[in-house]
């Protein structure tokens, strides 16, 4: 199927590849893909970049996608809020060379959406805009029914006010399938079959801590989520094409695609390439991202006056005694402060997040008027989704969810 080029590049893939899937946590932060718990400062990505064998996103990779697009990078990679990736240059090779690739993304419907989780989603619709890719959205209802002590009936009803949150997005429907696991799993199970003849029990065990006493579903589930990263999964979309798929997502899900690019070669596909972003941080500090499990969180349909009072209870750098005259004397730290952190993401203008950092790390703007300008910033992301979503009708949601051609 590859040319001799397409074989010396996943060659030369395996070889970084072994080093990766090698690689376990040392003592401090944790990452897997049930938790993420670190020090007072975040987690530590270099550290990550190193156990994981992945490759830092660097200025040269910036420079290369407005070359290729024509386009400014998104935000979240100019702040580095994407921060690692396997094969992203390989993929960029093939499509200067004329090859198509399609974006892989995901959500587990447990609860209603959070503001962490829109980032993966904004982050695939600039990919779609500025590549003209398709995008496959999967579901995944069975996984929550697996790992949570929700009925199936509980994780179709999220699964369903998920969707719109989604297409709120801004996804391109004409190029945009978003599917359920339970709806769709028919035309997924042919390539989740060939996965798990690839896939040993000791793999399952090692990258995802399946226990004896675990249901069978935690087992078999993981060959589910990889499914979708191989074009097989989707013929009737793509026609048969053996395109090249990119998966942005946080690194915590990154044991999945380590193991689905090990069985790429068996599949005679091409493995999938992967962006990570950093998580959006709870609250309460940086020691875990934003969950609806751990509460304190920014929802989707939260008003400005529940956003402004919840930023008032996030986490400040103040120093010192945290009084006015120590704050003025000493600055912000800057890297335990959550406001910053949420301006980071959500703060547009790139020179008036370097005033506002400068200023405070300074002392001279004060804690409380950061968590008002985190408030306002996100208050208005929140007022556009809701409006956007306002718009989604029963028929967006069947249009999106239609098995057509995408190519």
């Amino acid at each position: 199927m590859f040319g001799d080029a397409q074989a010396t590049e996943e060659k030369r893939a395996d070889a970084s590849e072994e080093e990766g899937c090698a690689a376990v946590p040392e003592e401090g932060d944790v990452v897997d893909h049930e938790r993420v718990q670190a020090g007072p400062k975040g987690v530590d990505y270099a550290r990550l970049v190193k156990q994981f064998g992945t490759t830092s996103i660097v200025q040269a990779d910036l420079d290369r996608l407005e070359k290729i697009t024509g386009q400014p990078p998104h935000l979240f990679l100019r702040r580095g809020l994407y921060f690692s990736h396997r094969d992203l240059n390989v993929l960029l090779d093939g499509y200067e060379r004329g090859e198509l690739f399609y974006i892989f993304t995901g959500r587990g419907p447990s609860a209603s959406m959070h503001l962490g989780h829109v980032v993966p989603f904004h982050f695939a619709a600039y990919l779609q805009a500025a590549f003209k890719a398709p995008v496959v959205i999967q579901i995944s209802d069975d996984e929550k029914f697996f790992f949570k002590d929700l009925s199936l009936a509980q994780c179709s009803t999220y699964a369903a006010d998920n969707v719109r949150d989604i297409i709120a997005c801004g996804f391109d429907h004409e190029r945009t399938f978003i599917f359920s696991d339970l709806e769709q799993i028919g035309m997924l199970y042919p390539t989740v079959c060939a996965i798990e003849r690839r896939v040993t029990v000791n793999q399952m065990q090692g990258a995802f801590g399946v226990k004896g006493a675990d249901c069978v579903g935690k087992m078999m589930y993981p060959a589910v989520q990889m499914a979708p990263a191989f074009p097989t999964a989707f013929t009737a979309l793509f026609g048969g094409r053996p395109l090249r798929c990119l998966v942005p997502m946080g690194i915590d899900q990154d044991p999945y695609f380590r193991i689905a690019r090990d069985v790429a070669r068996g599949l005679k596909m091409h493995k999938p390439a992967v962006v990570h972003n950093k998580f959006l941080p709870a609250l309460s500090g940086q020691q875990t991202k934003m969950s609806a499990s751990l509460g304190g969180t920014i929802e989707l349909r939260d008003t400005p006056k529940q956003v402004r009072k919840k930023m008032g209870s996030a986490l400040s750098g103040a120093r010192g005694d945290g009084s006015l005259e120590a704050h003025r004397k000493l600055g912000a730290d800057l890297e335990v402060d959550v406001p910053i952190r949420y301006l980071q993401y959500f703060l547009e203008d790139d020179d008036e997040l370097a005033r506002v950092e400068a200023e405070y790390g300074a002392g001279r703007l004060t804690c409380g008027e950061v968590k008002r300008m985190a408030a306002d910033a996100i208050s208005a992301l929140l007022q556009r989704h809701q409006a956007a979503r306002e718009r989604v009708t029963d028929d967006d949601v069947a249009r999106f969810q239609a098995v057509r051609p995408l190519l």
